[in-house]
């Protein structure tokens, strides 16, 4: 079979799927894995098979197994979905399969990759002379910041990380919030920090750091500090008071990281930037490039203000690699992968194609659904809205009891209209609504909330078959 037939095969299924998106089921329709199992696992073929029998076959199987992620009212885990430009893009660059590693193995891929990092610091308004790098997600987005970071703060006390290592050096210290995201724990254990070495700070009723208790943590502890500060807290959307932040950790010597996986973006909306005050004078950040500006999944983004610990900590150099010539530019020197796809391309196409107002509006309409969704449930007798909702975040509670609440996420769930999952916050069991996906509108928040509140209605139970 000629490889147009079958990309045009490819394309149909992919095309079958995203018409589905608006009505269909948003949870998958089959959930037991020995189910999934039952069709995927057959016995590894002696010989090859026909290419489209296998597509076919594949989608088949899988399709059952599928979450409408991309869906306008799914609100869980932080997921967007993927705008048509960065789709299409991300389809021919599966076509050209570029290793964008390095400049001579792809110089399109370099350059079209140093654009977007141009474009998405003057996008969020961070120090133009920054380095970036685009990752597989916030979490290797965390690990090349917190590299760079190790870098800088054992180099003040005179010891290189790069040749020494962590063995003998002076202990660093990562002061965290107590409420922070996994995702920087891991990065300490990756690191060689060990979670041993973060410092918890207190945080205030809507999970933003005190800065007063920081201050009290900074001038109890001595040497090399990080401070990690969040920019959109993943339970309430909340942000650290970075503005003081910044301040009061400059002055003890430390480097501030602010990990803005989603929350960051609201540097791209002029009516949502003064949430993030102060932002720009940290030392790094991280953001996903696949929660709000939805780009497919895979990207992130790492972003430095000095690039020299930035570059040592990622720097590769080898007899066989070709250096960087001048205005080459070698992504791979930036993060910790080493052949990479080409992410950059649906990372170009999505900006190009919103413009700096379709960020912010992308952004603000998130925003305004969010509220809308607090506003409709939070009028309804026996819920409680939990938080504040100044971003897309909202916390909803059921009922007075943990049970009822986790009641509800299940029936909400298996009715299939929507999707949210549930979460813990001040030890009370919630469910956690997110919206950051580019198709949902008021419309779907409505549709959502009508299942909602029809599922409270029927006593928590999952709908009848046929509903």
């Amino acid at each position: 079979m000629h490889s147009r037939d079958l990309l045009t095969a490819a394309a149909g299924h992919a095309a079958d799927f995203l018409e589905t998106l608006p009505d269909g089921r948003v949870e998958a329709e089959v959930l037991d894995a020995d189910a999934l199992r039952a069709g995927l696992a057959v016995p590894l073929p002696d010989g090859p098979t026909d290419p489209r029998t296998v597509l076919d076959e594949l989608v088949a199987a899988a399709t059952p197994g599928i979450v409408r992620s991309q869906s306008p009212r799914y609100f869980g885990y932080v997921i967007g979905g993927t705008l048509p430009a960065a789709l299409a893009a991300d389809v021919v660059v599966a076509g050209w399969d570029q290793n964008a590693g390095g400049y001579s193995v792809s110089p399109a891929a370099s350059v079209v990759e140093e654009v977007a990092g141009d474009w998405l610091l003057d996008l969020l308004g961070l120090p133009a002379g920054a380095s970036f790098g685009l990752t597989t997600g916030c979490q290797q987005a965390h690990v090349t910041c917190l590299a760079a970071a190790r870098n800088a703060v054992l180099a003040r006390v005179g010891w290189d990380a790069e040749s020494g290592g962590l063995q003998g050096a002076p202990r660093v210290r990562l002061v965290v919030s107590a409420e922070r995201h996994v995702t920087i724990d891991r990065a300490a254990r990756i690191l060689g920090f060990g979670t041993a070495a973060l410092v918890p700070v207190a945080v205030d009723a809507a999970g933003r750091m005190d800065p007063v208790a920081l201050r009290d943590v900074l001038a109890a502890g001595e040497g090399p500090t990080i401070v990690c500060a969040q920019a959109g807290d993943v339970n309430t959307g909340a942000v650290d008071p970075l503005a003081e932040i910044v301040d009061a950790a400059h002055a003890a010597g430390a480097w501030v990281h602010v990990d803005g996986a989603f929350g960051l973006w609201a540097a791209a909306s002029p009516d949502r930037r003064h949430l993030l005050e102060g932002y720009a004078g940290a030392d790094s950040w991280a953001t996903d490039g696949h929660k709000w500006l939805n780009v497919p999944h895979d990207c992130g983004f790492a972003f430095v203000a000095d690039p020299e610990p930035h570059r040592a900590a990622m720097v590769v150099s080898a007899a066989y690699l070709r250096g960087s010539r001048e205005g080459e530019r070698d992504g791979s020197r930036w993060v910790p992968d080493f052949s990479r796809r080409g992410r950059g391309f649906a990372v170009y196409a999505a900006l190009r194609s919103l413009g700096r107002e379709g960020v912010a509006e992308l952004v603000e309409r998130c925003c305004a659904c969010a509220r809308r969704f607090a506003e409709v449930l939070g009028a309804q007798e026996g819920i409680e809205v939990l938080n504040d909702v100044v971003l897309n975040q909202v916390l909803v509670r059921f009922g007075d009891d943990d049970a009822t609440t986790d009641a509800v996420v299940a029936a909400i769930q298996e009715d299939g209209t929507c999707w949210m999952g549930p979460t813990t916050w001040l030890g009370r069991r919630a469910m956690r609504i997110s919206v950051s996906n580019w198709a949902t509108t008021i419309s779907d928040v409505d549709r959502s909330c009508e299942a909602i509140l029809a599922a409270v209605a029927r006593g928590y139970d999952s709908p009848p078959p046929g509903a």
